[in-house]
């Protein structure tokens, strides 16, 4: 038989429960409604937030994409064949085979979902990247809902990207073959990575003959505008500029002085042989450097 002060506890207890539950909403008991767990026409399946804002993952149509705050993709992976690249701009970002035959020393600044580095690792048995993300919940996302691998080829640095290049290239110059950056927020090319300073370190921690692969955003001209002039006159011109049809996202190769000039007739060539291995569109790259470099291509491509 249970006690007399074992019971007046267990009352106790019930009253205070109850207490609990009348200053509560029922929200607080119970699920939202499924209505608040779809956002930009997508099944909301992660939110969670640090210091610089909201992060969000979201499924629609078997294509899982990171978001940060606005219906813009920071980062997609198709659900069924999670090694492919899936957007347009990663596609258009390995028009650097067209004048590489396989990376080396890789940095790239900002992970996003980590598509880019899940492709070059999938695809490279000798490569070491480097990459630097902001953010340190953006890592743990790409790791958990993006399958970014564990891989001692592998090394992840969470700080600031345009930071961690000005340190690198005051340190140790000529460390990279190969720098790919896309590094944006909710809005925008980050700050530390749009500046002339910041450009002039990449250059520094390029080798002679290496290339730069830079995501940019054409519908902000004035950025876009400031942004190729600052590498226009470090890379002394050696640009070429490949725009993302029907997208926003224009990709600019920026080469170092050592880079050698190509022909023509041999990029056709190429392209054909790069569009049986890697199944991308490198005849429509080379027709958009065609198309789009008027003033640039030949100091690149004769």
């Amino acid at each position: 038989m249970q006690d007399c002060g074992t019971h007046r506890q267990a009352l106790n207890n019930l009253h205070v429960a109850y207490k609990i539950f009348k200053q509560c909403s029922l929200y607080d008991f119970y699920l939202p409604p499924i209505t608040l767990m779809y956002r930009y026409a997508g099944h909301l399946i992660h939110e969670s937030h640090d210091d610089d804002g909201i992060i969000e993952v979201i499924e629609a149509q078997g294509v899982r994409s990171l978001h940060f705050g606005s219906s813009s993709r920071q980062s997609s992976m198709r659900l069924n064949d999670p090694e492919q690249l899936e957007l347009a701009y990663i596609r258009a970002m390995m028009s650097w085979l067209f004048f590489k035959d396989t990376p080396e020393n890789t940095l790239v600044i900002g992970l996003g979902g980590g598509s880019l580095t899940k492709y070059l690792l999938n695809h490279y048995a000798d490569i070491k990247i480097t990459v630097v993300e902001y953010r340190k919940s953006v890592v743990k996302i790409a790791r958990s809902h993006f399958d970014l691998p564990f891989d001692a080829r592998l090394k992840i640095i969470v700080d600031d990207g345009g930071d961690y290049v000005r340190k690198r290239a005051e340190s140790t110059a000529d460390s990279y073959n190969l720098l790919f950056l896309d590094a944006f927020d909710h809005e925008g090319m980050a700050e530390s990575v749009r500046s002339e300073a910041f450009f002039d370190a990449c250059k520094n921690v390029l080798t002679s003959d290496g290339i730069m692969v830079l995501n940019l955003w054409g519908t902000d001209k004035a950025l876009f505008e400031q942004v190729t002039w600052c590498l226009g006159r470090i890379f002394k011109w050696r640009l070429l500029f490949l725009p993302v049809p029907d997208k926003g996202n224009i990709i600019c190769l920026a080469f170092g002085e050592s880079a050698p000039v190509v022909q023509m007739k041999a990029l056709q060539k190429r392209a054909i042989e790069l569009e049986e291995h890697y199944h991308l569109d490198f005849s429509g790259f080379l027709k958009e450097f065609k198309r789009n470099n008027t003033h640039t291509l030949n100091k690149i491509i004769v």
